[in-house]
């Protein structure tokens, strides 16, 4: 198939699911304010954890909200975009995911496509939010530097989570009902996401810089943009690569998600 027409193929899919949406009105308002109601319930835990400190990890509330926010706009982007891989249990035991493979347009790009929940701009908009009212606060001035690391940031962010759904759709050909084991590797990467890493310990501090790159979605590049460095091992430079712990997520999540295509059988074998 031609690349024009497969982009067109996509952008109709997409198109139509977007429209299918939003013809139900009521519905979509409601899963928009349950989403917005999760995002605001999880920046509540940190107003809670402030009213009795004046620090967390080395920074104040103002910073430790632009950490919130990244990490909140970058994976609610990315629940948006790849969220809907954890539906690929029930695509493998009602075997209708052979009929993705039967099409000639990749697998992996046909599920992404299969659904699109515009209710989870709800949480990106709690993010933004957030951030337009804590910056000004921070004394980070808004220069070309900045925002380039703010678009570094949200760009590799988006794309460490996506890559994160691919993991745990691609361990799925194997667990089938793990969907709640492979959970914590994505709503648990965004747990660990929004707050400072200077908090874990040392193991953990690891795991989620250099294993679980959730450290890279908000931490670091919050650390490049007040020009401080973390703990030891974390200098705030590395805030600029988010793309490039991306990109390496992403050889291991294609390359999983390529041998767990390989080890599906279909429901005729």
């Amino acid at each position: 198939m031609a690349e024009g027409s497969t982009v067109a193929a996509y952008r109709a899919v997409l198109g139509s699911r977007v429209r299918a949406q939003l013809s139900y009105r009521t519905s979509f308002v409601a899963d928009l304010l349950s989403n917005l109601g999760i995002g605001i319930s999880e920046f509540a835990t940190i107003y809670v954890v402030f009213s009795r400190t004046s620090t967390l990890g080395g920074l104040d509330v103002w910073q430790a909200s632009l950490v919130f926010a990244l990490a909140n706009v970058a994976f609610a982007l990315a629940d948006l975009l790849a969220g809907h891989l954890d539906n690929l249990p029930t695509h493998v035991r009602s075997g209708t995911l052979d009929a993705f493979l039967l099409r000639p347009l990749p697998v992996l790009a046909q599920l992404a496509t299969s659904d699109v929940s515009l209710r989870r701009i709800g949480r990106v908009l709690v993010g933004v939010v957030v951030l337009c009212v804590a910056w000004p606060h921070t004394g980070i001035a808004l220069d070309l530097r900045a925002v380039a690391l703010l678009a570094t940031a949200v760009v590799g962010g988006t794309a460490i989570f996506s890559a994160l759904f691919v993991i745990a759709g691609a361990c799925q050909f194997w667990l089938l009902d793990g969907k709640e084991a492979v959970n914590s590797l994505t709503y648990g990467g965004s747990n660990a996401a929004q707050y400072p890493a200077s908090l874990y310990g040392t193991p953990l501090r690891w795991l989620f810089c250099y294993v679980v790159p959730a450290a890279f979605v908000a931490y670091l590049p919050v650390l490049a943009l007040l020009g401080n460095d973390g703990p030891a091992g974390l200098p705030s430079w590395l805030g600029w690569f988010s793309p490039v712990a991306a990109a390496a997520l992403w050889s291991v999540a294609l390359l999983l998600w390529r041998q767990g295509i390989r080890h599906y059988t279909g429901s005729g074998s």
